[in-house]
């Protein structure tokens, strides 16, 4: 049944690729992962094999190839995508000596797929069980690790209807879960000796970010002499219709906005509702910049680094399908406000639970904290203090996994 549904699923999208540029994208890449693997594996090289469905988990996995690459260069890594988003965005990332995308997870596509390569390890982060592809790796002795893994009982393992395809745990060599309650849940499947609670590696990503920073002589003019700067990363249009008003009428604070979307419309909206000076990054001098309130990244790649010039971050996405990375801000030592789309994300439960991040549900609500905020430094100064910490104490998972893993015994 399962193969079966991976069949229709790959069908659907064949069907519905003329008119979608997405799955268009995912069969173009889908064909031409054989032409990659058949030109770059060495059949003399060791690999490790790294899967991530998207940008997200890829960067859950990063600190552990990075690792791999920097301790181990032995090994060569195998780095697999299944959706667009995160393949075209990383496709040409340094840290990997093959990137391709992930076939469809068909028994044809598994056998072909490993008929190209055989890889030492593998690593599934977070999300990621494929069946077939699992199946394989436990036929073909390659030790399997699933990382970063969270699970609730929602998900399909835990439902009566879910029992049979359970059985793909089994496949898995070892456990690194986030958090106790993950745990629980596979011993209620019998899946207790390799299974340990390490939290997630994402944390160990956003503290090497932090470290390797980018200094940005444009944002460092443009917030010189200014009261607060809000950096609003990864902004909505319904995050910016409460963030632009507020800004409009405080003239002591500046604004960064780092839009989600940057395409040009979404850019003229932006700029209309805008009442203060503004500039786009790619158009800025240093004048310039220090001569405009409101800084907006029309461009990929800065934010991470952006945020460390902010007194406060504002995280989009909360009144949409969900909030973006909340970590990413929080480990600069600031606090952190974002939308209520926020209660499948254990780190922003977590430090609103521990007064480092504020809930906004609306204008009434924004305004009233910005004002606090704004007022008060002490304030800033104190819930920041509970982001890093919370960060600082989170982290270590990568090490935890590896040393774990190059510990553990090869499948016989």
């Amino acid at each position: 049944m399962y193969s079966l549904a991976i069949f229709l699923y790959q069908l659907l999208v064949i069907m519905v690729s003329p008119f979608h540029r997405k799955a268009r994208t995912l069969l173009r890449g889908q064909r031409d992962a054989y032409r990659i693997l058949k030109q770059k594996v060495d059949r003399n090289a060791r690999y490790v094999w790294f899967h991530a469905a998207s940008l997200g988990e890829f960067e859950q996995g990063r600190p552990l190839m990075e690792r791999m690459r920097r301790l181990h260069p032995e090994y060569k890594i195998l780095l697999t995508f299944f959706s667009p988003s995160g393949y075209e965005v990383r496709k040409n990332y340094e840290g990997a000596d093959i990137i391709c995308y992930l076939p469809f997870d068909t028994p044809s596509n598994v056998y072909r797929f490993f008929r190209h390569i055989r890889p030492e390890m593998a690593f599934f982060i977070k999300y990621e069980f494929w069946s077939n592809y699992m199946w394989a790796c436990h036929h073909y002795h390659i030790p399997l690790y699933s990382v970063s893994s969270i699970f609730r009982p929602n998900k399909v393992f835990f439902r009566w209807y879910g029992r049979t395809y359970a059985h793909v745990l089994r496949y898995v060599t070892y456990f690194f879960v986030q958090d106790e309650q993950s745990r629980e849940l596979l011993a209620s499947r019998g899946i207790k000796d390799n299974v340990s609670v390490v939290g997630d590696t994402r944390f160990d990503r956003v503290i090497d970010i932090a470290r390797q920073a980018k200094e940005l002589p444009l944002v460092e003019k443009f917030c010189q002499g200014a009261k607060c700067v809000l950096v609003a990363g990864s902004s909505w249009a319904p995050d910016e219709d409460l963030i632009i008003p507020y800004f409009n009428s405080h003239p002591g604070m500046k604004l960064v906005l780092a839009p989600h979307v940057i395409d040009e419309a979404h850019l003229q909206q932006i700029e209309h509702k805008l009442r203060r000076p503004a500039l786009r990054y790619t158009e800025a001098t240093e004048e310039k910049a220090a001569q405009a309130d409101c800084l907006i990244i029309n461009c990929f790649g800065l934010l991470s680094s952006i945020y460390r010039y902010g007194q406060v971050a504002y995280v989009g996405g909360g009144f949409g399908a969900g909030i973006h990375n909340v970590p990413e801000a929080a480990v600069y030592g600031i606090p952190v406000l974002f939308g209520p789309k926020n209660k499948g994300f254990r780190e922003a439960q977590d430090l609103l639970r521990m007064g480092g991040c504020f809930e906004i549900t609306g204008q009434t609500l924004f305004n009233a904290i910005m004002d606090r905020l704004l007022s008060d430094r002490q304030l800033r100064k104190t819930r920041g203090a509970v982001c890093k910490d919370y960060i600082t104490s989170n982290a270590g998972a990568s090490d935890v996994i590896f040393n774990t893993v190059l510990g553990h015994p090869r499948q016989s």
